[in-house]
């Protein structure tokens, strides 16, 4: 007798888990936007002042109070060499359209050079020159 009971409890059991309802899928905003500076001609000189600048016109309202982060990378062998060490910006509103900061003193010179801004996706500028600040150099 207990046995049929304890056989009734399981069976019951699963087949109550087995008829569970199915979970909805969450829609997840995502909106990349577009960096309009720098550019392919824009040239930083290390240890000075830059910005980065990006359109808002494609912010969702949910995403209005998004922060971003700006890495530096370069592109070589197909990859973008992110920085992730040394971000050159975070928690800014992406709202704003535009972060600036100061260009790290020790970059070599290159003319592959990207900046990544990620809020909840990440956006890639075209790739641009940094070359060395000689007054810093000494």
């Amino acid at each position: 007798m207990l046995s049929t009971l304890f056989a009734f409890l399981v069976t019951f059991f699963f087949s109550v888990v087995a008829r569970a309802a199915p979970v909805q899928p969450v829609e997840l905003l995502v909106f990349s936007p577009t960096i309009t500076s720098p550019t392919a001609s824009t040239v930083w000189i290390t240890n000075t002042t830059a910005n980065v600048t990006w359109s808002t016109d494609n912010i969702p309202a949910e995403s209005q109070n998004s922060t971003g982060l700006l890495l530096l990378g370069y592109n070589s062998t197909g990859s973008e060499n992110l920085d992730i060490y040394h971000p050159l910006a975070s928690q800014f509103p992406l709202s704003q359209g535009w972060v600036q900061f100061t260009v790290p003193y020790n970059l070599t010179y290159k003319n592959d050079y990207i900046v990544v801004l990620f809020g909840d996706s990440g956006n890639a500028s075209p790739q641009f020159t940094i070359t060395p600040n000689n007054a810093t150099q000494a």
